[in-house]
């Protein structure tokens, strides 16, 4: 055995416990009994000591010294490795554990303050998350910028500056466009009720037909959904109601994106660093091009249109024209996750500033409601009615997920780069998704972004891909045209 086969060996039982946190994440916003989250939270919090023991092992960083890859692959395995291990090794073990026991109770207070629309109930606890995340933000930035040391969990090699670089290029026409559009007669609204049992039967067929392979994966219901997993087994959650199935099937093409660049990743990486998305961002280009350039196109819509009628029967819209205007209705509206694509971005901008002021210590967690209110009235036109349409929405500050935000945006910039190349890569893409056949796209996108898993950073991937140096025109190219065509701009 060389050093690198012992160091690989070594991280691959460190990825399985890894996994093994992981599942017991997804036990906790599935099916875990209320009464058992103290007792999850202690479990949590010794399963995160073992991985950080593991991770900060001296034994790693003589591995990484004498180890001697000759492969691309062993190169790519020992920059990550390298890379998680200097960072492991600035936080405290003790602040490690504090973190985990913290935001795993904080995530059921959160979920019970968001059912009885009561923030103060959920301020005291944020307050000791936001403490403990801004102090291992501090000790993994040495002196540099908080927040920045917050985002290279989730976007290795970019910082926060760069990101509102990329937001002040986007919010202008963003702005303009969901102005111009709001101007115009919004196509017809959904209506009725549709059966929560026939949504997720659809829901389980959207998940097939985008190649979610079922034997290494499965479909269950959450408060919010998400992906989870990696290999051989990476779950999905949905949601459903009976006036909304669009947030049951969207949601569910949308975990679909993330699940399959995890079961499209190259088997040999399997528990090692490269075994996982490279990045949030990367991820989120997945799950948006699903959801949004094939799941929300003309030609797709027409197919789920005549699925609807399948499992619905008449639900009041006309045709697949008209279908397709209703999908993609802008509208007012509270949560970011059922936000049109023209308004999804200015939703993670304002999450993006204040998560930003909150790490800098600018921003009192005991401000929050108030500075989240005032901001989507300003950026929206409209007030906040209830918590949880306001900052109760989400679950990301409960479990301490600071830097993550933007990674959404992001996702859906490097999505537009990829949608542009996979167009002209496939030029009978509309025809396959007319008959509900996505592999053409799924096949292109498995090829050219989701087998390499870590192989290459995160933007290397992008560009590679799609050929461009990745940055917001496609998308925004994208948006204007396709609004454009459907409001009559």
């Amino acid at each position: 055995m060389t050093a690198f086969d012992d160091l690989m060996a070594y991280q691959r039982e460190t990825s399985a416990l890894g996994q093994i946190a992981g599942r017991l994440g997804w036990d906790q916003e599935t099916v875990m009994p209320r009464g058992a989250a103290p007792q999850r939270a202690e479990e949590m919090a010794a399963i995160e000591a073992v991985l950080h023991a593991r991770r900060s092992d001296p034994r790693v960083a003589a591995w990484l010294d004498q180890a001697k890859p000759t492969c691309e692959a062993g190169q790519a395995q020992l920059r990550e490795i390298r890379r998680s291990y200097e960072r492991t090794i600035k936080v405290p073990a003790d602040l490690a554990k504090a973190i985990a026991r913290v935001t795993s109770a904080a995530q059921g207070k959160w979920a019970q303050a968001r059912a009885d629309e009561d923030v103060a109930a959920f301020l005291p606890v944020l307050e000791e998350v936001v403490a403990l995340k801004r102090e291992e933000g501090a000790a993994l930035a040495q002196g540099g910028n908080i927040y920045d040391a917050m985002v290279e969990d989730y976007e290795p090699y970019t910082t926060g500056g760069q990101i509102a670089d990329i937001f002040d290029q986007m919010r202008p026409r963003l702005v303009a466009l969901r102005a111009a559009v709001l101007d115009k007669s919004a196509p017809q609204a959904l209506q009725g009720s549709f059966d929560e049992l026939d949504q997720m039967r659809l829901s389980q067929k959207l998940a097939v037909a985008f190649g979610y392979d079922l034997n290494r994966g499965r479909v269950d219901k959450a408060v919010h959904p998400f992906s989870s997993g990696s290999g051989s087994d990476v779950r999905i959650t949905t949601r459903t109601s009976a006036t909304d199935p669009f947030n049951c099937f969207y949601s569910t093409i949308h975990e679909v994106g993330h699940a399959a660049y995890e079961q499209g990743i190259d088997p040999t990486y399997a528990l090692t660093p490269l075994g996982s998305g490279v990045s949030m961002g990367v991820h989120e280009s997945q799950s948006r091009i699903y959801e949004n350039q094939l799941g929300r196109s003309r030609a797709f819509t027409g197919w789920l249109y005549g699925q609807m009628n399948d499992a619905f029967g008449d639900f009041g819209i006309a045709d697949a024209d008209a279908f397709y205007a209703t999908v993609n209705r802008v509208h007012n509206g509270y949560i970011r996750t059922e936000a049109d694509e023209v308004q999804y971005n200015l939703h993670i901008m304002l999450r993006f500033d204040l998560e930003r002021a909150l790490m800098a210590g600018d921003l009192p967690v005991s401000d929050l409601e108030a500075a989240w209110n005032d901001r989507f009235a300003a950026d929206f036109g409209y007030a906040v009615d209830k918590p949880s349409n306001g900052c109760l929405q989400d679950v990301h500050w409960s479990v301490g997920l600071f830097g993550y935000f933007p990674t959404y945006s992001l996702g859906n910039v490097y999505s537009g780069c990829l949608y542009q190349a996979l167009s002209d890569a496939v030029p009978q893409l509309d025809e396959q998704l007319a008959a509900g056949d996505t592999t053409g796209a799924t096949d292109w996108l498995r090829e050219n972004v989701q087998r390499f898993g870590g192989l290459y950073a995160p933007r290397d991937v992008i560009q590679r891909a799609s050929g461009v140096e990745p940055g917001p025109e496609p998308l925004l190219a994208y948006l204007e045209q396709k609004f454009g065509g459907i409001y009559e701009l």
